[in-house]
């Protein structure tokens, strides 16, 4: 099922077909496979598609749309049907793992609100009837329009009109279930909307000075991350801590109208890209560390028939001829060799520009320690202000499975001094993002470290000394 013990999150993606030239779903299926897609998100349950899927070895998630709700509520018959010919008819031989019963329910002018938990739980019983409600779990993505607060992230609160009616009952559902709450979220129009005062680097996971949230006092290095945070913060609000989340949309066009600031096709590219290796990177949310992100971006094709404006026809990773729109990693073989750098010789390391910028040099004379000072010049620091326990296992996992080197900082080794947890932590934090090539969300660690382009204080500067010249190993600046 989608939340197991995996470290790293999972990339899935949507596969609209509000279109009138896209290939055949046989050719979709061979595409989702040639790219390294193990999960998709369908907005129905057509059987063309459902069929094409069969033992392709991809898991599905498919939909009940919206104006099926009010006859999914009304009758348990009905969805016992439904349940019949849309799953029994192609499951198992289509792995089906999840229905999305509705689709961003309470922004629906049909007003399906009210249906919503009812039809949730009519499938539901109908898949118990199958002994299939285990196998096949039940959400309904929201949008964050759900929301009634969401700045400051801890702020978080859902809209008190549907608190009582909606939220708690499906949150209790969803609990008792074991399933998730989906929820499609979209920096690009939080963005859009105020440009002028959210960093375009901060919507697009680029390196960037981040934000602390003035309740939590967590720093956010992303948009995104506070935007599941702001929903995680409201569930919170309501005692369900326990219900996880899963991003059921999210995505960036290539293309918009004069005024849709910020659609772009280097921006949909950034955004999509560096998204995709912070969720194999495997870190959570700042809000919930432990808990790894799974996505499914939006969308497989650009779709030419959807209405709205020109970015609405333009979210895709690929056009209909199967032609990249961009290219970017989508697992993680092609991540790691994304993040790669050219290799060079250790005495090169030191002083070889990369793509025409100066690194930065460490001299030591007089056993004083200084740096120049070097436009781009970056480290990865410990957070003071998180939890010293939540800090220790930052660090474990950086020297254990993290693979940082952390000789150095064992008890008489050269950077044991300064003995203190902040100091060590930010040496191995440091050591991961250096091996890692510096790659987007390389720095995070649940919240427990953050990017500095200014020098640390003499006492963590000694984990840069280490890295030239104790290892020789080339410090990456942008």
């Amino acid at each position: 099922m989608f939340f197991s013990s995996s470290e790293t999150g999972s990339i899935g993606i949507n596969y609209g077909r509000i279109a009138d030239n896209l290939p055949t779903p046989s050719k979709v299926v061979e595409l989702l496979k040639t790219q390294g897609f193990n999960r998709v998100k369908l907005y129905d349950t057509d059987t063309t598609v459902l069929t094409a899927l069969a033992n392709s070895g991809i898991k599905v998630t498919v939909a009940m749309p919206n104006e099926l709700l009010s006859s999914a509520a009304a009758d348990q018959s009905y969805t016992d049907t439904w349940i019949q010919s849309n799953i029994l008819n192609h499951y198992p031989a289509t792995q089906i793992e999840a229905i999305a019963v509705g689709n961003e329910v309470f922004v629906d002018p049909k007003n399906t609100t009210n249906y919503l938990v009812p039809a949730m739980k009519n499938v539901h019983a109908s898949l118990q009837k199958q002994n299939l409600d285990k196998q096949i779990l039940i959400s309904s993505p929201i949008a964050l329009s759900a929301l009634q607060s969401s700045y400051p992230t801890s702020t978080g609160l859902f809209k008190t009109e549907l608190v009582e009616p909606v939220i708690k009952p499906m949150l209790e559902f969803l609990r008792q279930t074991g399933s998730y709450l989906m929820v499609n979220a979209y920096p690009f129009f939080a963005y859009a909307a105020n440009s002028d005062t959210i960093s375009l680097d901060y919507a697009l996971f680029k390196q960037n000075p981040g934000v602390i949230d003035s309740g939590n006092h967590l720093k956010y290095d992303n948009l995104l991350d506070a935007q599941i945070d702001a929903v995680n913060a409201a569930m919170s609000a309501l005692q369900y801590d326990d219900v996880k989340i899963t991003v059921s949309e999210t995505g960036w066009p290539s293309l918009g109208d004069s005024n849709e600031i910020g659609a772009g096709q280097d921006n949909a590219a950034s955004y999509n890209g560096n998204l995709v290796t912070r969720v194999l990177n495997g870190s959570g949310t700042p809000l919930r560390p432990k808990d790894p992100l799974n996505v499914f971006l939006f969308a497989l094709f650009n779709e030419n028939q959807k209405t709205g404006p020109t970015s609405e026809k333009n979210y895709g990773l690929f056009y209909p001829s199967e032609k990249k729109v961009y290219d970017i990693p989508l697992t993680m073989s092609e991540t790691n060799k994304s993040l790669t750098p050219v290799a060079e010789s250790p005495m090169e390391s030191a002083q070889a520009p990369v793509a025409g910028v100066g690194r930065s040099k460490v001299p030591v004379s007089g056993g004083e320690v200084s740096v120049v000072e070097n436009k781009g010049q970056t480290w990865c620091v410990a957070n003071g202000g998180y939890s010293e326990e939540k800090l220790k296992h930052a660090l474990d996992y950086a020297c254990g499975e993290g693979g940082a080197d952390c000789a150095p900082i064992q008890p008489g080794a050269t950077c044991y001094n300064p003995n203190t947890l902040e100091a060590h932590a930010s040496f191995a934090f440091n050591s991961y993002y250096q091996k890692k090539s510096r790659g987007g969300g390389t720095c995070d660690f649940g919240g427990a470290a953050y990017v500095v382009t200014q020098a640390p204080s003499k006492s963590l500067l000694f984990f840069v000394i280490y890295f030239f010249f104790y290892q020789y190993q080339p410090m990456y600046f942008l």
